[in-house]
């Protein structure tokens, strides 16, 4: 059997940087050096500046290549980084297709700094061809993916989104941040370029911020690598390092976390202070059998929406277990609050538009023992609903 017939599970440890080919150690060097000596004066050797290229860094690149099933990875300081940097494939007058409940940082990019260079934009219901058909103008040269979008779980069919941008000569992109390679592949379904925040699941312990990219091909490659030189909002061989490390441990993470996942999401559907539950595991999830067919599960985030701003107080006094905190996809469960966190850079109305309420609650699950978090929850929304029976009774609590 040889390295790629290895089931993704074992290609997360056994690939080309199983070891170090110098010492034999089998953790990656971590090489902090920012310059090399040039060896030959006609003639550069493999590294020269660190900006333009380093070990550590080039091995987490190569790794994210080989999972994601591209020719080129390439590893930036932040996901927003990864996004932005790519988006510098754009030149004035160009245009841009993107999802329209989108994360609230690549919503403030291209809302907000994009359109000062001259670059036009649309956003769009990604879950409905005939939209994105009819949104795409003579000079879209990018069309902007991400799905299991950010916070409602929509589906996009990237196979179909992928046909309409290269019958019109666009570029795809995917944020594949929610899934990651051990779920979803999009380069497998025709995306030019997948992303990711690599600060979730792919590192998943809290302690590192950090963007990946991998191109489908050599000429685009070329592009991105250029920029990423230009730019220079490169990931530290130290950072590098650490999301190698969270690599080894991403399949037996995500299966955990998403187990975990689906039990609260079922659960949380039956409480009857939760008005709705977004979750791709769930069959009647709009966009599920999509779903179904790219990806190899549901994942490990879930929204849930409670009657308004009061109620969410409320519950999120109460719970115990989750961190109240921005980001997802860590060993520990997260809650959020879209409105004032990942999507408080969208406007009020932008986001009721989408269906951001102020009621919505983005849960990021993680390897807590899933009984324990079932009992955290059903306390909280307990306790809610007594407060709810209480203050109807004219009492005061």
């Amino acid at each position: 059997m040889t390295e790629h017939s290895y089931t993704f599970q074992t290609r997360l440890l056994h690939n080309d940087h199983k070891f170090d080919e110098g010492t034999g150690a089998v953790s990656v060097p971590i090489q902090h050096a920012s310059t090399f000596h040039q060896t030959d004066f006609d003639h550069s050797g493999r590294y020269d500046y660190s900006r333009s290229g380093n070990p550590t860094r080039e091995a987490l690149e190569t790794t994210i290549a080989n999972l994601e099933g591209g020719v080129k990875g390439f590893a930036f300081a932040s996901g927003m980084a990864a996004i932005s940097t790519s988006f510098m494939l754009l030149s004035q007058h160009d245009h841009v297709l993107v999802s329209e409940d989108v994360y609230g940082g690549t919503y403030r990019m291209i809302q907000d700094v994009l359109c000062r260079f001259g670059i036009e934009h649309t956003f769009v219901d990604m879950t409905n061809l005939e939209s994105v058909a009819t949104a795409i103008q003579p000079n879209t040269k990018v069309v902007f993916i991400e799905t299991p979008s950010n916070p409602l779980l929509k589906i996009t069919d990237i196979q179909a989104v992928v046909k309409l941008s290269k019958a019109n000569g666009c570029l795809t992109f995917v944020d594949n941040t929610f899934m990651t390679p051990a779920l979803q592949r999009p380069l497998d379904f025709g995306a030019d370029i997948v992303l990711h925040s690599a600060t979730k699941f792919i590192a998943g312990h809290s302690d590192v911020v950090a963007g990946l990219a991998v191109v489908r091909d050599e000429k685009l490659a070329e592009k991105l690598s250029f920029l990423q030189n230009s730019f220079g909002a490169i990931l530290s061989p130290h950072d590098s390092w650490l999301v190698l490390r969270g690599l080894k441990t991403l399949h037996c993470r995500l299966e955990q976390s998403s187990r975990s996942a689906f039990r609260l999401a079922h659960a949380l559907a039956k409480e009857s202070m939760v008005e709705e539950v977004y979750y791709p595991g769930f069959s009647f999830h709009p966009g599920h059998s999509t779903h179904v067919y790219q990806a190899a599960g549901p994942g490990a985030v879930l929204s849930f929406r409670l009657a308004d701003e009061n109620a969410v107080r409320l519950f999120t006094k109460h719970v115990q277990i989750p961190v109240y905190a921005v980001s997802l996809g860590a060993v520990e469960s997260i809650l959020s609050y879209p409105a004032r966190m990942s999507h408080a850079s969208m406007p009020s109305d932008q986001r009721k538009k989408r269906g951001i309420t102020d009621g919505l609650l983005r849960l990021s699950v993680g390897l807590e023992n899933a009984d324990d978090l079932l009992e955290d929850f059903k306390n909280a929304l307990d306790a809610m609903n007594q407060y709810d029976t209480l203050a109807s009774g004219g009492l005061h609590v």
